[in-house]
């Protein structure tokens, strides 16, 4: 309960944010095509849903899976939904000895509906799916933003917003004002052919990712040696699939291992951990780290000077983790390496954080494990400071709810900041200092990191993200 109270004072804390935060409890919406990868994405995301408000679960179609599919395009019968959150049903009691902020499963029910999923970017149809989506967009009791993630294809979004448009069409800036897209490719062509044209006028904030492709099927050819464990069989059968319930047992391993979660970011990114992600893409987090590429859209950065990111629909067939899935030679290896580092470098803690929930299904609070509360002393979290100054960063006052040991680092975060130099060596203390570099320019930013882990099993990790703008001399 005490860490339950940290958490949501830190969220009525934090100061006013820009358009892509939100400084209360994150609203999620999910769209999905039911693909054996959303499958097992979805039991993470039940797992996680004591982080967020989930407004809706709603079944979709993609240019991979539709009704009437053949093959490897079949598409999975939508009760899959509902199968899942009974599964996460009979373990829901004991989650909420660890959180009651978990859902109840009934709650969850009456938001599962079914969209559009007839065909590929089928979206004329008036679906329950789509109804939802419009109404949570259009309700004027909860202004707080709202992100609708596409595990699948756009379609079903699409038709929630063309409903609007029919329907009230001088609410469309008020329902676009609420809207967060996440977007994992752009699985059929609605996103061009209706979202786009009608409502990036709107200016939405709005990911669309590729560098998810680490945690889908490729994972095994493109993540680092040394995180490979925690995806492989040993590991998913001790941590997830073995012991822990009915809701992991259900998990599609393949062969034991971690099956594929392409879609898992979509959520990570919106799990208030401290890293702050929902401030700006550009920031990064455990869903990765996104560059501006024309109004609100936002799109993976460049792995090497001179990629350029395509004019229309990203997906399988011109996407950068395809063209990177197989190479060999050390200098293209080094680029894949480079691309998925966004995500790759939190997935340690991604995967500890899952094992530690998977725990939660069956284990009473004082039996398991629980993250750290990181909680600064003196220290904004938004500073500006001018070259030359030194600053101090106190984690002093950060707690465990478990009372484990916590080892601290503090990093300088380069590549979400603007200034380009070095900062300093990392900080294995929990109050360090840092000095502006002198050849910092005004409205450089420069992000430290606050890396607390916790010493319990799994072991738990949390942050502070720290922002110093650079001031006038």
């Amino acid at each position: 309960m005490r860490s339950m109270l940290l958490r949501l004072l830190c969220l009525f804390l934090l100061p006013t944010l820009p358009a892509f935060a939100d400084p209360q409890r994150p609203r999620v919406l999910v769209t999905t095509d039911g693909e054996a990868d959303d499958r097992c994405s979805m039991v993470r995301f039940l797992l996680t849903s004591n982080e967020f408000d989930v407004e809706g679960i709603v079944n979709s179609s993609s240019q991979f899976h539709w009704e009437g599919g053949e093959g490897w395009h079949a598409f999975h019968p939508v009760t899959w939904v509902k199968d899942s959150i009974e599964l996460y049903a009979k373990v829901h009691e004991n989650l909420r000895l660890h959180d009651p902020r978990y859902p109840a499963p009934a709650d969850l029910l009456a938001k599962w509906k079914v969209g559009n999923t007839s065909a590929i970017g089928e979206d004329r149809k008036r679906t329950e799916g789509a109804e939802l989506i419009a109404r949570v967009l259009l309700d004027k009791t909860d202004p707080r933003p709202v992100w609708v993630q596409a595990w699948g294809g756009c379609n079903t979004i699409s038709r929630a917003l063309r409903i609007i448009e029919e329907d009230h069409p001088e609410r469309m800036r008020e329902a676009a004002a609420k809207l967060r897209l996440f977007l994992i490719w752009e699985q059929d062509p609605t996103y061009q052919s209706y979202i786009r044209p009608n409502w990036e006028r709107f200016d939405i904030p709005t990911i669309i990712s590729d560098q998810f492709d680490c945690m889908a099927y490729i994972w095994p050819k493109v993540l680092p040696a040394e995180t490979k464990r925690y995806f492989e069989a040993d590991w998913m059968k001790s941590n997830i699939l073995e012991g822990h319930g009915p809701l992991c047992s259900s998990y599609e391993a393949l062969d034991g291992a971690f099956h594929a979660e392409g879609d898992t970011p979509a959520f990570l990114h919106s799990i208030p951990n401290g890293l702050r992600s929902m401030e700006s893409p550009a920031w990064g987090g455990w869903g990765g780290r996104y560059v501006k590429i024309r109004h609100n859209v936002w799109m993976d950065p460049p792995p090497a000077e001179g990629w350029k990111h395509p004019e229309g629909q990203l997906s399988i067939h011109n996407s950068w983790s395809k063209k990177l899935e197989n190479v060999t030679s050390p200098e293209e290896t080094a680029i894949r390496t480079r691309y998925f580092k966004p995500i790759t470098r939190w997935l340690d803690a991604v995967q500890n954080d899952f094992a530690a929930r998977a725990d939660w299904c069956v284990k009473d609070y004082q039996s398991a494990n629980h993250p750290p509360v990181v909680r600064l002393k003196d220290t904004p979290i938004d500073q500006e400071a001018i070259p030359g100054r030194s600053l101090t960063l106190d984690a002093t006052a950060t707690t465990d709810p478990d009372g484990d040991k916590l080892t601290c680092r503090w990093w300088h975060h380069a590549e979400a900041g603007t200034y380009s130099g070095g900062v300093l060596p990392e900080s294995t203390k929990p109050k360090t200092t840092v000095t502006i570099p002198n050849d910092a320019k005004p409205g450089d930013t420069i992000h430290m990191i606050c890396e607390i882990t916790d010493a319990g099993s799994p072991p738990l990790t949390r942050y502070q993200r720290v922002v110093i703008r650079v001031g006038k001399p």
